[in-house]
């Protein structure tokens, strides 16, 4: 499961396309050894994730906004030892306290799913007749060594669908799995420029279908390095509930611009800017935490490149007197969903 991905990463470096097929007997060895200690070092899954499914921000007044998470352990939020850690917990949690309105979340992402796993998620998830959809993907493709262009045309289907339904969508690209601490050079290089390259081309397919995209690189490589005990969980390879936080600080403007606003509307800052699409898309997956989304120039959806778009490096400004989601104690009113609101169990409704 998720424990053999450093194997594979290995294994598909000498024996696959990913560019190193006439390597010496040195350096797959090096590899392979290199992949077979990270095995040992990272166990294997044991449990599902906690259920973090409800209603957030219930004392806010007016009608529910429905968002629904896809995508695989990341999404999910394994590692998290409570429901309010999760990331999709984090995500609807800040968004109920940005728009000071309840949010019904409902997450559907499955641990070691790869893209083609996205149409069953898609198909349950527009049951919920959702108003956003935050979609977290690519990392198993990557380490299953999935065509670039297999892996991609399946989540632009699951865009597609959610867009045709009109439900805003917003993608998490595939994060840097070269931060990955068991995974040491060469094996670490390998790793970091195939997931740079699904980014990338993961930014161009959704932004052609419609949605939004945030790029997660190695958006936590620094924190997780200087606070390891921290940001990790228990199995020392995900996210603890800090490091799920953190990923769902850098998703969550978007998600609220995605409700709010057209993405020509707002002011830009230094460094942000439109660019042609596969530009963008190249800057993004070079630095963490870029927002990239269609826009128009003039009148005109394309230019002599290609299809516009525009770069943001959005912030997550909490509103004043506000725990932080997912963290402590003080913030489980707001992060806890209210039991009796929560929906009824996926394995069930999918029977």
């Amino acid at each position: 499961m998720q424990s053999e991905r450093a194997r594979r990463i290995a294994t598909a470096a000498v024996v696959s396309g990913g560019g190193v097929a006439g390597a010496s007997a040195l350096f797959y060895g090096l590899v392979l050894g290199q992949a077979l200690i990270a095995r040992k070092t990272i166990p294997q899954a044991v449990s599902p994730p906690p259920r973090a499914d409800g209603l957030y921000g219930a004392h806010f007044g007016g009608e529910p906004i429905r968002l629904v998470v896809l995508g695989d352990s990341s999404a999910a939020g394994y590692g998290a030892e409570r429901p309010s850690e999760t990331f999709a917990a984090a995500v609807a949690a800040g968004l109920a306290e940005q728009r000071q309105q309840p949010v019904q979340m409902r997450c559907v992402a499955v641990v070691g799913s790869e893209s083609k796993g996205l149409p069953p998620q898609v198909e349950v998830a527009l049951r919920q007749k959702p108003d956003i959809a935050v979609i977290c993907v690519g990392g198993n493709d990557v380490t299953h060594r999935v065509q670039v262009r297999t892996a991609v045309r399946h989540l632009v289907n699951a865009v597609r669908a959610l867009r045709a339904a009109g439900v805003e969508v917003v993608v998490g690209t595939c994060p840097d799995l070269g931060t990955i601490r068991p995974i040491q050079p060469p094996l670490r290089w390998l790793a970091r420029r195939w997931s740079r390259q699904m980014a990338t081309a993961q930014t161009i397919a959704v932004v052609e279908a419609g949605g939004r995209t945030v790029s997660l690189g190695d958006l936590l490589g620094e924190l997780f390095y200087a606070e390891p005990d921290r940001m990790f969980s228990f199995d020392r390879f995900h996210p603890s509930g800090a490091g799920y936080l953190a990923a769902a600080q850098a998703v969550l403007p978007t998600v609220v611009a995605a409700l709010t606003e057209p993405a020509e509307a707002a002011a830009l800052s230094a460094g942000e800017g439109v660019r042609a699409l596969p530009q963008a898309a190249a800057e993004a997956a070079h630095r963490p935490g870029t927002e990239v989304s269609a826009v128009q120039v003039a009148g005109r959806d394309r230019g002599p490149a290609g299809r516009w778009a525009q770069l943001r490096h959005r912030v997550w400004h909490r509103l004043p007197q506000q725990d932080a989601p997912g963290l402590d104690r003080s913030a489980r009113s707001l992060t806890e969903p209210d039991l009796a609101q929560r929906t009824p169990d996926r394995a069930a409704e999918a029977a």
